[in-house]
């Protein structure tokens, strides 16, 4: 492992930087706060669909989190769990996809993207754990291939945008259980030349396993904004680094024998580290946005789901390893121009990406040493995408949506096997087309279809061996494209309510992967989802605001017919509810409530996974410039499981070929964290 400073050297220079900070002058008596919540903008007449929506700062600094993957959970009908240590990016479940860490969801941070093409744990690999939630100003988010926002996003996609500036500078101290400790100092400094906002973060937490998490994480953020010649300049640093253990999911065999409890392990040598350091500069007017992005990226996981089944001597753990540096520009614009007499609003824009792939490996290892190399390559991928939209006002009352998109891949693969080497290209042009019906003041109907579509790794696409049978391997497409559509209804009722109602569905032509895990790739079929989605937020007090939403969907494989056709992992319902209240003597209280129905994990659907609820709850009380807060997760302490998986392992002393079981990680147990925060 690499040395890294410990959490006492990150307070001093959270402690340094707070008292250097420029303060503003403000209110020294009670502060009155009107909270604004992103759900209340009001979005008839502009979103092309009912599903889309925005997300602001309120609406996701409110409700506790347990992990910073957490903040995709304020999209309706979203869900992230995790079944690993707190380092690793989560698992996402969302429209009837079990997204694993992020094959079709887009995610993007100050338009930059996120997911990892060609990754060694897991392709469009999607780890939020980087962003500071005290950071994000707001969250955009899209569902369904007709978003326009490319790569990963036939499911969904989200847009983070940082602050510019913080209104007061903060430093905050938090601790709770399981060795919890956190430590953040952020603040912006108004000069002649421009606005510059830094934060430091630094937290570690051990958990609730028997195995100790020993999570260390170390994160900043430095960005300057000014003027050029009329344009709006930010150039941006971020930085984030970490390492840690895991417990992965156990078989239920093993706690039903009492050979450990829910909280304890199999294998004690898991766990890994990851590092992604950024830089961007973007220009931008009223009419265009411009980004560049160099992402220098570093990623080492030591796993072993299996235990001894593959090899009985020394275990089937494993290594999986990323270097990477991707350099890339987003552009991005909207106009209004007229057309026979109409107004059209047309969105445009261009996306160039580079992955220079220095080694994405996998090796056969043993308490952490490597024992062989299975797969151990270098890989140079690019894409150029562009895309144009238009929302024509055919009338007052309607508004014809048309676009398209075009992406180009090219790619290069220098593989430990010669024989799997190789290069190609690949194009897709996907289009969209939709309605949008204004019946009232208040209500709105949507008509939407498009295609979409998600890269594979493209070692998949150059491989002619098995890296481990040595028998020859079937090649994959590199793009593969979905299909989609929705009809939907939305009523805006001012600030104070709002609602929508979608019926979805969904195919894709393959849901053919790379699996890392194997170093392989694996036919999962065509499959079609159907489904509906209702969500709502309402303010129904001036110091009460409520949201939910509940997900439906059916996902099924295509080809057959009878029993077989069912998506393992694909949950079949979702349902969430939020309740946020804040009172003008500073006192605030927070819940979130989240249900996880039942999933097959086989195909024939003989199998399934249990359903779970989860309760968090938090309350924070603000006098003058101090803010203090008491959060409980899992408040009702259930035992539920966070996520299952139904395969084949060997445990020692079982008879050759393992046994086929549940796996699973439980819910971490109820915990409490209380900060206290100060602001100037």
């Amino acid at each position: 492992m690499n040395s890294r400073p410990g959490l006492s050297h990150c307070l001093v220079l959270i402690a340094t930087f707070c008292s250097s900070a420029h303060t503003h002058e403000g209110h020294t008596g009670p502060l009155e706060e009107i909270v604004v919540y992103g759900r209340a903008t009001e979005q008839i007449g502009e979103a092309r669909a009912a599903s889309e929506g925005l997300v602001g700062y309120a609406d996701i600094t409110l409700p506790p989190l347990l992990r910073v993957g957490e903040l995709v959970e304020a999209i309706p009908g979203m869900v992230a769990t995790q079944h690993s240590g707190t380092g690793k990016a989560n698992q996402y479940f969302l429209r009837g996809f079990n997204l694993d860490h992020g094959t079709d969801f887009a995610g993007f941070a100050g338009d930059v993207p996120i997911n990892m093409r060609t990754h060694g744990h897991g392709q469009g690999y999607l780890d939020l754990n980087f962003l500071m939630p005290e950071l994000v100003a707001t969250t955009a988010y899209r569902k369904g291939p007709y978003g326009g926002a490319g790569d990963f996003s036939s499911a969904g996609s989200v847009s983070f945008q940082y602050v510019d500036r913080l209104d007061e500078a903060l430093l905050e101290l938090s601790g709770g259980s399981f060795g919890y400790a956190r430590a953040l100092a952020a603040g912006s400094l108004d000069t002649e030349t421009g606005t510059t906002l830094l934060a430091i973060e630094g937290s570690r937490y051990d958990g609730p396993w028997r195995l100790g998490e020993d999570l260390e994480a170390y994160k900043f953020y430095a960005a300057h904004t000014w003027n050029i010649g009329g344009l709006k300049a930010t150039a941006s640093l971020h930085g984030y680094d970490s390492s840690w253990n895991a417990t992965d999911q156990i078989p239920q065999r093993a706690v039903s024998a009492g050979l450990i409890d829910e909280l304890g392990f199999i294998d004690p040598d898991l766990g890994g580290e990851t590092a992604r350091f950024a830089g961007t500069f973007s220009l931008e007017s009223d009419a265009w946005r411009a980004t560049a992005y160099v992402v220098d990226y570093r990623f080492e996981l030591y796993s072993n789901f299996t235990y001894l089944l593959e090899d009985p001597l020394a275990g089937d753990q494993f290594e999986q390893r990323d270097t990477r540096q991707i350099y890339g520009l987003r552009i991005n614009g909207a106009q209004e121009v007229t057309w026979a007499e109409r107004p059209v609003n047309i969105r445009w824009g261009t996306d160039l990406r580079y992955d220079d792939i220095d080694e994405v490996g996998l090796y056969a290892t043993r308490l952490r040493q490597r024992q062989s190399t299975i797969r151990e390559d270098a890989v140079e991928e690019q894409s150029a995408g562009a895309y144009v939209d238009m929302d024509i006002r055919v009338t007052d009352r309607l508004r014809a949506l048309v676009g398209v998109r075009a992406d180009h891949y090219r790619w290069d693969v220098s593989a430990f096997r010669p024989l799997n080497s190789g290069s190609g290209n690949d194009t897709l042009v996907s289009p969209n087309a939709g309605l949008a019906y204004r019946v009232n003041d208040a209500s709105e109907l949507y008509l939407n279809w498009g295609r979409g579509f998600h890269s594979n790794d493209v070692r998949g696409a150059t491989i002619r061996v098995d890296p481990t049978s040595g028998e020859s391997a079937e090649r994959v497409d590199a793009l593969v494209q979905s299909e989609g559509g929705e009809a939907g209804f939305r009523v805006e009722l001012g600030e104070r309510f709002n609602a929508s109602l979608v019926a979805f569905w969904l195919e894709l032509d393959s849901e053919l992967v790379f699996v890392g895990d194997g170093g392989s790739t694996e036919a999962l079929g065509a499959t079609r989802r159907l489904g509906g989605e209702a969500s709502v937020f309402w303010r129904l007090a001036p110091w009460l605001a409520m949201n939910a939403a509940y997900t439906f969907t059916d996902a099924r494989f295509k080809e057959n017919e009878g029993a077989g056709r069912e998506v393992p992992g694909a949950v079949e319902s979702v349902f969430t509810l939020g309740l946020n209240a804040t009172w003008s003597n500073g006192l605030s209280v927070s819940t979130r409530l989240r249900y996880l129905s039942d999933a097959p994990l086989v195909e024939d659907g003989s199998v399934s996974s249990e359903a779970s609820f989860l309760m968090n709850a938090g309350v924070a009380y603000r006098w003058r410039n101090i803010e203090m807060r008491l959060d409980a997760l899992n408040l009702l302490d259930s035992n539920d499981h966070d996520i299952s998986y139904f395969y084949a392992s060997r445990l020692a002393g079982e008879a050759q070929g393992g046994v086929e079981d549940i796996h699973y990680h439980p819910l971490e147990p109820r915990s409490l964290r209380a900060s206290f925060r100060y602001r100037f």
